[in-house]
This record gives C-alpha cells, sequence and structure tokens, in this order.
C-alpha cells in the first residue's frame, strides 16, 4: 500500500470517529430535559405577566391605564350607588365598542354627566341633550344619551322602592353552585350571559330601562363584582375573592 494511500485512509476513519462523537452528543442533548430558567415558566392560557412576573388576565394587557383598571376595580364589589349607576350607563354607550375606549374616555363621561348623580342626571332637558351630543369628550351617540337619562329617572324610582339601587343590584348576585368551579379561559369564553344577568335585564326593562340587554348587564355584574371572573391563576382574583368575603351586600 502506498504511503500517501495509507495516510489518506487513517484521515478518513479520523473524520468518521469525530463525526460519530458529535452524533452521539447531539442524541444525548437531545434526550435530556433542557434546565428550567430562572424564573421562566408557562402561563395557564389567557394570561400575561408583566415585567416584575406578575400575572393577570391577557385583556387588560394593551395599556397601563387598562392594567390599574383591572388590579383595582374589576371584579371588586361595589355598594355605591353613583359607581353602580355610571357603570350601567358606560356599558350602554360601550355597546358596538371597546371598553378600552369607554375606560379612556371616562373622566369626559363623568365631567359631562354630573359624575353621574342620578338626581342631577334625571332633570336634564333637551338644552342637556344638545349640548352632550356636542360633547367630543364622549361618544356622542343621541339614543344613549337620551337613554342615560331616562335610566336616571328609573333609578329614582327603583330607590323609592328598594331603598338604593345597590340593594336592588345585589339581589341578583348569583349563588356559588350556579358559578363555574374553575375560571379557565375556555370557561370564560362561554360566559358572556348568565341566568341572572338575563332575570335583570328584564326586570329592569320592564321598568323602563334602556340599553340593558343580558351581555350588558352580566359585563356590569363582572365589572362591579358580583361575579368574579378573573382567570385562575390571575393574581386579582385571590383579592377580589378576600373583597366578596369581606362585603356585605345593602339590605336598603
Amino acid at each position: 500500500m502506498p504511503a500517501v494511500y495509507g495516510q489518506t485512509v487513517q484521515g478518513v476513519r479520523r473524520v468518521v470517529s469525530w463525526l460519530a462523537a458529535v452524533v452521539s452528543r447531539m442524541q444525548r442533548m437531545t434526550a435530556e430535559t433542557p434546565p428550567e430558567l430562572p424564573g421562566l415558566h408557562v402561563l395557564p392560557a389567557g394570561l400575561f405577566a408583566d415585567e416584575a412576573g406578575c400575572p393577570r388576565c391577557a385583556w387588560c394587557q394593551a395599556t397601563p391605564l387598562y392594567r390599574h383598571y383591572h388590579d383595582h376595580e374589576w371584579g371588586f364589589p361595589v355598594a355605591d350607588d353613583r359607581r353602580l349607576f355610571e357603570k350601567l350607563c358606560l356599558e350602554g354607550f360601550q355597546s358596538g365598542l371597546s371598553w378600552l375606549t369607554i375606560l379612556n374616555k371616562r373622566e369626559g363621561f363623568r365631567a359631562a354627566f354630573d359624575h353621574f348623580d342620578a338626581e342631577k342626571v334625571a332633570a336634564y332637558g333637551e338644552a342637556d341633550i344638545e349640548r352632550l351630543v356636542q360633547d367630543a369628550a364622549i361618544v356622542r351617540h343621541r339614543g344613549k344619551i337620551v337613554s342615560t337619562i331616562n335610566n336616571a329617572r328609573r333609578v329614582l324610582e327603583l330607590r323609592r322602592e328598594f331603598g338604593s339601587l345597590a340593594h336592588y343590584v345585589w339581589r341578583y348576585e348569583p349563588a356559588a353552585a350556579d358559578r363555574p368551579e374553575r375560571l379557565t379561559r375556555e370557561v370564560a369564553r362561554t360566559l358572556s350571559t348568565s341566568p341572572a344577568s338575563t332575570d335583570m335585564s328584564k326586570d329592569l326593562k320592564k321598568r323602563g330601562w334602556s340599553f340593558v340587554g343580558p351581555t350588558t348587564v352580566y359585563a356590569f355584574m363582572q365589572a362591579m363584582g358580583l361575579v368574579n371572573d378573573h382567570l385562575e391563576g390571575c393574581h386579582a382574583r385571590a383579592q377580589a375573592l378576600q373583597a366578596r368575603a369581606a362585603f356585605t351586600p345593602p339590605l336598603a
């Protein structure tokens, strides 16, 4: 065998040996479970984590204002008549729009509607309607503006009958047995209405309210803490549950 040929064969053998070692190492690497990076874990569907790792419902991800609303308002029980009336009105204005659009205009709505003082809004007349239709700080929908004034008058009637809007509203809080055992994203997607929101909607309509369909009423219930629809794993879910445990529904 010529010397050059022998050297070539040996070189090929070394290359084959090296390739075999590389393949073996790659097989071991792919078979092993990769180490978990510190602080990195997979969140349940429907949640996101901020820079500090705090898990929240994904719908509030868009802006800091939205996250603040999610963390401190949405799902926490409310007994204040003015806030309850405001929310019913704003949910009506939201119809066909996103809640973020309404939230961004909320201070404008408050200024335009006397901070949703039902007695003041109930006294609005045609001049106020024309003023509101021209107000760029709110959603200038004449039908919804007229509805808000009408509903303010209906609030005064409910107060005479039940003592407060809060007392009336909290009568429709669903029993725990009627709520899902676990609130996952898949379950939440099925919750646009409920038997309680349908009942409340029907009763409000009988009493002359408008823009209070079952979906609108259910969104109101979610926001005002009659139901807790923060997803499992959201940091605000436990806080809302604690707030509800400490809350006493108004009796008048």
